[in-house]
């Protein structure tokens, strides 16, 4: 038998995982890439009496796959808070999928573990932007609130690493991230003894204030777009620039729209933290675009739809 871990890049994906690693240490191929690299399934290729877990991916993405999957014999558990369509029905398919707007992959895990490893869920839900929910989440652990923000800053820097048009825009390939967290049952002892947590934290810094010194091209009272260069440093923090400005404007929505080399955007879409819906439907209306109603993008906008883009998103929110 064969295992597979199918995962999202980013940290819902990458702490959803840590959480099952810890509780089973079973070794498994990896399947992974950059946080939009979202059809990873279809990479899989799974016989009879395998295992398949598939973690922070999109259902609806990856129906095909999933389909092929199941119909050669092997067994999924399906871990995911995305648009899903009609979930299959089949005996060899577990599902753990659940939409509420500030519950992510991680917290789902987290269920379904009990809470053994309730600090990694609390990192992930922190990098998927759900703040109240982390810290909900956490309150059992009894943490400090030093030690809280640096779960917070955890999170995000793994969020961070996860954006970029390709794997060579990361600072860690996703499973060689994975890996590093692999020996750390309690994240704080991964921040204070594993020098990619300084990595992390040094690139984000820097990639940051680079972005940040970026100015709206369009900033109204219920909506903000930035327009970031086709840079490597704007790919790795469009996303997590989106997450910070939504929290500092909780009534905006925000769309962060990063050139590509070859032409096009790929765009960053939060819904106002005070209403989280919309997000998802307005970005399926184009055909690379998809996420969940408080967050989602679009792989690759054409500079042709810009303006269908912006009118979409002035009347979505």
């Amino acid at each position: 038998m064969t295992r597979f871990y199918v995962f999202n890049g980013d940290a819902d994906g990458l702490c959803a995982l840590q959480q099952l690693h810890l509780a089973d240490a079973e070794d498994a191929v990896l399947v992974t890439g950059v946080k939009r690299d979202i059809g990873l399934l279809a990479r899989v290729e799974a016989k009879a009496g395998d295992q398949v877990t598939v973690l922070d991916l999109a259902l609806d993405k990856n129906r095909h796959a999933l389909e092929r999957i199941l119909a050669a014999g092997a067994r999924v558990r399906y871990f995911d808070h995305h648009f899903h369509g009609e979930i299959p029905r089949h005996p060899g398919l577990e599902a753990h999928i659940d939409t509420t707007a500030d519950r992510g992959t991680s917290l789902l895990v987290d269920d379904y573990l009990g809470g053994q490893f309730r600090a990694w869920a609390v990192v992930g839900t922190f990098g998927d932007n759900f703040d109240e929910a982390a810290r909900r989440a956490a309150q059992p652990l009894g943490l400090t609130e030093v030690q809280l923000a640096a779960l917070r800053d955890l999170g995000i820097y793994l969020n961070y690493n996860g954006y970029g048009a390709e794997v060579a825009d990361l600072h860690f390939p996703p499973d060689a991230l994975f890996r590093r967290l692999q020996p750390y049952a309690d994240p704080l002892d991964f921040i204070d003894q594993d020098a990619a947590f300084h990595q992390l934290r040094d690139g984000f810094n820097a990639d940051m204030a680079k972005a940040r010194a970026v100015e709206a091209t369009l900033d109204q009272p219920g909506h903000r777009l930035h327009i970031l260069p086709a840079e490597p440093w704007a790919r790795r923090a469009g996303g997590v620039l989106a997450n910070e400005l939504a929290r500092a404007a909780p009534d905006q929505a925000h769309a962060l729209l990063t050139r590509l080399p070859t032409g096009g955007f790929v765009v960053s879409l939060r819904a106002p933290l005070t209403r989280r819906q919309g997000a998802d439907e307005l970005c399926r209306r184009f055909p690379t675009g998809g996420g969940r109603p408080a967050a989602a993008g679009i792989n690759q906008l054409p500079e042709e739809a810009y303006a269908e883009f912006v009118t979409a998103f002035m009347a979505a929110f």
